[in-house]
């Protein structure tokens, strides 16, 4: 990717009960057009008595998109939405005014060995639709666009990009893209992006300006049309970006929005148990104690 503006490597954090890595937000770069959140999950391997619990938790401002790359999880909302999430599906939940979900581990899962690894990214939503009802989408593998161009297989997972557009139902000019190559192969796309763009190394690397750079970094261009590098054999890349908004956004535990009297309606909301509750769940996370809002 020529004219890196940022190199970043993946910072640990914890998710239910166990690490994961997180990408985004930073402090020198807190969103990526939309993307205002993208944790790297594992990948984990679980024993037959670890399992990944997730209970009730609210969500406001955003959409959540979960990728995963091996193992599934089972994930439950306030809507009613009861579904397994797999390898290579996309799970799009639209908070909006709010929503309440859990993750979990699937049942016949529960005392098995297993893995899990994946993506989770949260993507702001346009001011004017930050109280919209909440929505929640789930997309098959097999309806996700995929092509090979110049040796490296792609995939547009959410938004649109190359004259193509995902079926998930974003809710501003985004892309969220995988690309997949065996050999080593010359990559220049910046003409097909738009907005600000971010790349981040899954496995392989990539070289740039004479620099090579590894898994678990994630770059931050410049420009999103001078979107141009070398994958080595074997690597796998996800290129995330889009238009920014006008508005600068905070950011509070799960919390996204313009405004912080949203977030503070929200606070409350969650404190008296006021949300839509998720059906079959009886525990929750309690709010946070600390009090801090990311700002740019």
């Amino acid at each position: 990717m020529s004219n890196i503006k940022l190199i970043i490597e993946e910072r640990p954090a914890n998710i239910g009960n166990f690490m994961v890595g997180r990408l985004l937000p930073f402090r020198e770069k807190r969103m990526v057009g939309p993307f205002s959140f993208i944790d790297h999950m594992g990948p984990a391997a679980m024993s037959d008595h670890e399992n990944l619990d997730v209970p009730p938790h609210p969500h406001i401002g955003l959409s959540t998109l979960t990728f995963l790359f091996e193992g599934e999880i089972t994930h439950k909302d306030s809507l009613g939405s009861d579904i397994v999430i797999k390898p290579g599906q996309v799970n799009w939940m639209t908070s909006g005014s709010g929503i309440v979900h859990s993750e979990r581990t699937p049942e016949y899962l529960r005392h098995t060995d297993k893995i899990l690894h994946g993506l989770q990214i949260w993507v702001a939503l346009p001011k004017d639709l930050e109280q919209m009802e909440p929505e929640f989408c789930h997309v098959e593998e097999a309806d996700i666009p995929n092509w090979t161009q110049n040796g490296v297989n792609f995939k547009l997972i959410a938004g649109e990009a190359f004259g193509l557009k995902s079926p998930v139902p974003v809710y501003s000019p985004l892309y969220f893209l995988e690309l997949k190559s065996t050999d080593r192969q010359k990559v220049n796309i910046g003409s097909s992006l738009f907005g600000e763009s971010a790349l981040y190394i899954l496995e392989g690397a990539i070289e740039s300006d004479g620099h090579i750079f590894e898994p678990r970094h994630i770059l931050i261009a410049n420009d999103a049309k001078l979107c141009e590098f070398t994958m080595h054999e074997n690597t796998t890349v996800y290129i995330f970006g889009g238009e920014p908004f006008p508005e600068e956004r905070f950011i509070y535990w799960n919390f996204v929005a313009s405004d912080r009297a949203l977030i503070e309606k929200a606070k409350i909301k969650w404190l008296e148990q006021s949300f839509k509750p998720v059906p079959g769940e009886t525990d929750f996370v309690p709010l946070p104690d600390q009090n801090p809002y990311i700002k740019k």
